[in-house]
């Protein structure tokens, strides 16, 4: 038996193109149907239900791709923009510091301002530049020398009080010392009972020493030490110093007193330089009996 015979035996039913046709018809038919009378409705709506799984497995890689691509484009825009955030805070805060320093300076020059303008001798304002290395010595330096008619032994405050002497001219410089130096001495005057004497710095820059007081003096804790203007250098009447500790020991002939001073010596950057003060008479010259006193004084003293 050749192949087209048992092709021919096995091959029952009808031809190829007799199902092509069957089918065709039948899709029409159903078409036809589906589209006049609605019968298909609730069998496409069944077949939806049963496709949708398989719908969304066919789109899930997308949309895990969609998903996972637009994490990492938001998370480097959140690091770009929390970068960015940062670098504009760093800003702002350095900006505010200076808004700050600027405010703080600002009303320390309008206080000197008002100080100025009730003084009744002139001032000018300075600024300090530089301050001195050597720890052991209160010394500043301030940007207004002899080409502003500064002169040595001019007083130099603050709004609140004395804050030191210049004690050399440049011509764009001056040397402020400060009453807190350990050389330096301010003649001074008690405000609550009127007693004179003087106050020496001690080399720290928050204490003063008032020195060769007797025990029985009458000071008291609070006491505020304003400047006396016998020297003929320092204004009467300005604020010195305020006593904060007395140790009295009748073993010792002199009472131990430290103050603190009022003006902000190591803290204010702008300063006010007092000039045009009257100058004193001269003192009167020494008699001869003074002068004879003096010389066997110092004969005395000599080995």
């Amino acid at each position: 038996m050749d192949n087209t015979s048992s092709f021919r035996f096995f091959n029952r039913g009808p031809s190829p193109v007799a199902r092509l046709v069957f089918f065709a018809l039948l899709s029409l038919l159903l078409l036809f149907v589906d589209a006049r009378y609605k019968y298909l409705e609730s069998s496409r709506r069944v077949i939806s239900i049963v496709v949708q799984p398989l719908q969304r497995l066919t789109t899930m890689p997308g949309v895990v791709w969609h998903e996972v691509s637009g994490y990492f484009e938001t998370q480097s825009n959140l690091i770009r923009d929390n970068a960015a955030l940062n670098q504009q805070h760093n800003l702002d805060a350095a900006q505010l510091l200076q808004l700050q320093v600027l405010q703080a300076e600002n009303a320390q020059l309008r206080k000197l301002l008002d100080v100025q303008q009730q003084a009744d001798y002139p001032m000018q304002l300075a600024e300090i530049v530089y301050i001195e290395r050597d720890i052991f010595r209160r010394k500043v330096f301030v940007n207004k020398g002899s080409n502003s008619n500064v002169l040595i032994g001019q007083v130099v405050m603050d709004s609140t009080g004395i804050v030191g002497q210049v004690t050399r001219v440049f011509p764009w410089l001056s040397e402020i010392t400060l009453i807190t130096d350990k050389d330096h001495a301010v003649p001074i005057q008690i405000l609550r009972t009127g007693l004179r004497a003087v106050v020496f710095g001690s080399g720290d820059i928050s204490n003063l020493a008032l020195r060769y007081m007797p025990i029985s003096s009458d000071i008291l804790p609070g006491d505020v030490l304003v400047t006396s203007g016998l020297d003929g250098t320092y204004p009467p009447g300005l604020p010195v110093a305020k006593v904060v500790k007395i140790e009295r020991d009748a073993a010792y002939p002199f009472a131990r007193i430290s103050c603190v001073p009022i003006a902000g010596v190591d803290q204010q950057r702008q300063l006010l330089i007092v000039s045009g003060l009257p100058k004193l008479p001269e003192p009167p010259p020494e008699t001869d009996a003074q002068s004879l006193d003096k010389a066997r004084k110092n004969k005395r003293r000599m080995p």
